[in-house]
């Protein structure tokens, strides 16, 4: 049984104020529209709402270039599908090749032939950018680099980044390696999907341990984890031929951006445009709640054999729907919900909605059940059948 019911934000999406913050070139755009380039001395770039992907502002956001080590990104996408998928376990000791050990660039210092959990490894490479971890954790999930290169192309595949290709995945300089502004966006708003990567992303300072009791100091290679109050995650990279990379995401209230900028010329271009970029979109966009996980839908759902003959249902989630903080988007859906048997968990999946934006469906939420129903016994069968003889 599918119905359908409209919603109009009357008073429009309200606009989100940034506050003031600790980075001498930030400015807020108030402007719905920016005719002004915002980023500084930067090839390409792209800003995307996370969770819907809707571009707000790019420059050259497809044209291909060197992206240097933000194509861990996808390494560390392929980390933590392994763990979520059940082939790797967080606290897995992982053995470290002498190939893995002898990795040049941003490293921790592996040793050969030692064991390392594979979570701490995973932090290396968010936190400090380690590409000794990189090669370790790839050769741990396909065997090798290359079969792990190729579960990388695989998956930007399946992603539709048609304008990137890996060809190792660390990101040192190695031809046949691209990728773009607008692609990388697509591949870090992923990656954030997985909540564990917060876990290490937040870091600024800390000591990696040895099992031969050394340590190595990591520093977060993305300063605006310092710098900027809204950031908690991102991923920098830098090659001459690259350039300063980085592919960052900030949060503020319900609204949560992923900014990427490829190929800046000083590494304070990068993170200074990055902020411009988060503080144009903090200041004309905003994310507004339009299905509530904790409010019942006015819709139930009936039950057979069960002790009540319906069950209230909520989403099984939140919803949010992106639009211009100006821009007032007309919001319909579409509900269907099953007859459903009892016995009948709360929490059990009875249906679903879909929620269109202007016409387009833009997300499908899972309809749960809000309550138990258990199954009728004997006596409650009597009970109905005298109610209805009443009747």
């Amino acid at each position: 049984m599918k119905k359908l019911f409209r919603l109009f934000f009357a008073a429009g999406f309200a606009a989100c104020a940034v506050s003031a913050i600790a980075f001498s070139s930030s400015d807020i755009y108030a402007a719905a529209d920016s005719t002004q380039k915002l980023t500084e001395s930067c090839r390409s770039c792209c800003l995307a709402d996370a969770y819907s992907g809707e571009i707000v502002y790019e420059e050259n956001a497809h044209d291909r270039m060197p992206i240097a080590s933000v194509c861990k990104v996808m390494t560390l996408t392929l980390c933590f599908e392994a763990i979520e998928q059940g082939k790797l376990q967080p606290d897995q000791m992982i053995t470290v090749s002498d190939r893995a050990a002898g990795m040049g660039g941003s490293q921790v210092f592996l040793q050969s032939g030692l064991e390392y959990p594979l979570s701490e490894l995973i932090k290396s490479i968010i936190v400090c950018s380690a590409n000794d971890s990189c090669v370790a954790v790839s050769e741990s999930i396909a065997g090798s680099e290359e079969q792990f290169v190729a579960k990388m192309n695989e998956r930007a595949e399946q992603l539709g980044c048609k304008d990137t290709l890996f060809a190792n995945c660390t990101g040192l300089p190695k031809d046949t390696q691209y990728s773009c502004a607008a692609d990388v966006a697509v591949m870090f708003a992923n990656l954030i999907k997985h909540e564990d990567y917060f876990k290490y992303s937040k870091i600024w300072l800390e000591d990696f341990a040895h099992p031969d009791n050394r340590t190595t100091s990591m520093t977060n290679t993305n300063k605006l984890i310092k710098k900027y109050s809204f950031c908690d995650g991102g991923k920098t990279g830098f090659t001459n031929e690259a350039g300063f990379c980085l592919a960052a995401t900030a949060k503020k209230d319900n609204l949560r951006l992923v900014s990427v900028v490829l190929g800046g010329q000083t590494s304070d271009n990068r993170f200074s445009s990055v902020v411009n970029l988060f503080n144009y979109g903090f200041a004309n966009f905003a994310n507004k709640i339009v299905l509530d996980k904790s409010v019942n839908l006015n819709e139930k759902a009936s039950v057979k054999s069960g002790k009540k003959e319906a069950i209230a249902v909520r989403p099984e989630r939140n919803c949010y729907v992106f639009s211009r903080s100006d821009q007032t988007p007309e919001i319909t859906f579409s509900t269907s919900i099953s007859v459903v048997k009892a016995p009948v968990k709360k929490g059990d999946k009875v249906g679903q909605v879909e929620v269109y934006k202007n016409g387009v469906i833009c997300d499908t939420v899972n309809l749960v059940a809000a309550e138990d129903a258990l199954k009728a016994n004997y006596a409650d069968n009597l009970k109905k059948i005298a109610d209805n003889w009443c009747m």
